[in-house]
């Protein structure tokens, strides 16, 4: 079943130039699954009540394009697969007044809490029950580009605050996308480059486990391709002292500027 909500973006999810980060637009799409979630019956408080989740395990988005602040968009999403009852794939659409904004396809882990954290579990049958497959809506694709070599890799360090945990005590998702960007935008600045210009084409991103404070946070980022447009693919590694957190990919451009701008300045 495809379930259709009307969503708001805040005014703190936009920029000095008025557009959408591409980590908000992760939060939207994250507001969107626990949307159509709540509209199968199981909202947030159910999960507590049971002691189960979902985390994400690998999120793949695509931008079409910057939403600006007080657009009308509409959200379309479906459970597109529910694998052994462990793995849902979830499909997400953000269509503003101007047409197509964003889209996503998420897969979630079903996971136990248990005292020393979570631990993966087979979901209930009411709950596999509740979630009605769809696949009308598409499955979201990674933009193909010419791998780049002898790159230089460029290291983000930072602690990570108390005060970013969310309600299962971890970091939640889209920040990770916040982190990459960041690190885009520490390398940009150094090579006098505005960071205001850089602009999200797509994102992909696999967890391997959950980033808890107070850890130091480290981003490993290194230019990995190039797409036909010319936008710059990297390639980030998120790491807690010797432990891998998530490994990501982004395809940025600038809003201004020649393509290979961006690409010199991060090599």
């Amino acid at each position: 079943m495809i379930f259709e909500f009307p969503l708001h973006l805040p005014r703190n999810a936009f920029s000095a130039r008025d557009a959408a980060r591409a980590g908000d637009i992760w939060r939207a799409f994250q507001d969107v699954a626990l949307l159509g979630s709540t509209a199968c019956g199981w909202p947030p408080s159910r999960y507590r009540e049971d002691g189960i989740a979902f985390v994400v395990r690998t999120m793949t988005a695509r931008h079409f394009r910057e939403a600006r602040y007080g657009e009308q968009i509409t959200a379309r999403t479906c459970i597109s697969e529910f694998r052994r009852g462990l793995l849902i794939t979830r499909q997400i659409e953000l269509i503003g007044e101007s047409g197509p904004i964003a889209q996503a396809t998420q897969e979630w882990a079903h996971v136990r809490l248990v005292a020393d954290g979570m631990r993966p579990a087979r979901a209930s049958e009411t709950l596999q029950a509740a979630f009605q497959i769809d696949e009308r809506l598409s499955a979201t694709s990674f933009p193909e580009f010419e791998e780049a070599d002898h790159a230089r890799t460029h290291s983000f360090r930072f602690p990570c605050w108390h005060t970013w945990m969310d309600p299962l005590a971890h970091v939640n998702h889209p920040a990770y996308v916040d982190w990459c960007d960041e690190a885009i935008s520490v390398a940009m600045a150094k090579a006098g480059l505005d960071p205001l210009d850089l602009q999200p084409v797509a994102e992909w991103v696999k967890w391997r486990s959950g980033v808890e404070a107070p850890a130091d946070v480290e981003v490993r980022t290194r230019v990995m391709g190039i797409t036909a447009a010319g936008e710059v693919v990297c390639e980030h590694h998120i790491e807690t002292g010797a432990a891998p957190s998530a490994v990501a990919l982004t395809v940025r451009r600038l809003q201004k500027g020649r393509p290979e701008t961006l690409r010199n300045a991060l090599r």
